[in-house]
């Protein structure tokens, strides 16, 4: 990996967290699953406090994702294109993205942190469509958790297969990664077809 995850936690400890969460939010090429796994590792090792470590991985991912917010508001669409090939924002993932954004909103904003690419891109757009930042920050805040929390216990509970989760991470991603974007679509779209069916009986 082009970025030293062990070396930068290692040095940095917190404030290593909420910087490397903060660039790997707004689409600098730093693999964030991987880091809060190895934070997990890091504080099963006695070197980090589990609260203070998920606390500032919850601060840097919404730090990083309400610069996203604050540019995709201040700058607009025009700015994303222009620029976002630069922090690995295609036109392609603006495409795929904005597309799961117009049918699932701020179910998106939620889950999005577990989608890499679509994270990266989701703040932009929900600023482009009008979404008040105190709208935005209630559920990407609960994403947040959910994600940090998450790799965070992965980390902990796998300490001692640090290197096989290290090369899983980095074999299977391809794989893993929609796998776990169809599940969890599949889970909204039965949530929202219950939901309709429920509303639809109660009329």
């Amino acid at each position: 990996m082009s970025f030293n995850v062990q070396y930068f936690i290692e040095h940095f400890a917190y404030f290593g967290i909420v910087i490397a969460l903060i660039g790997g939010m707004i689409g600098l090429p730093i693999p964030d699953e991987f880091l809060l796994t190895y934070v997990g590792y890091t504080v099963y090792q006695g070197n980090l406090l589990l609260i203070p470590a998920l606390l500032v991985a919850i601060l840097g991912a919404m730090g990083g994702i309400s610069l996203s917010f604050l540019l995709g508001h201040k700058l607009g669409l025009p700015f994303l294109k222009k620029f976002g090939p630069k922090f690995n924002i295609t036109e392609k993932r603006l495409h795929v993205s904005g597309k799961l954004f117009s049918k699932l909103g701020s179910y998106l904003l939620v889950i999005c942190f577990f989608i890499p690419g679509v994270r990266h891109i989701i703040a932009y757009l929900a600023a482009i469509h009008g979404y008040s930042y105190k709208k935005f920050f209630f559920y990407a805040l609960s994403g947040a958790i959910a994600w940090a929390t998450t790799f965070i216990s992965l980390g902990h509970l796998f300490a001692n297969q640090i290197k096989l989760v290290e090369d899983c991470f980095i074999k299977y991603s391809m794989i893993a990664v929609p796998l776990l974007c169809g599940i969890l679509l599949c889970v909204i779209v039965a949530y929202l077809i219950r939901r309709k069916w429920s509303l639809n009986q109660n009329m």
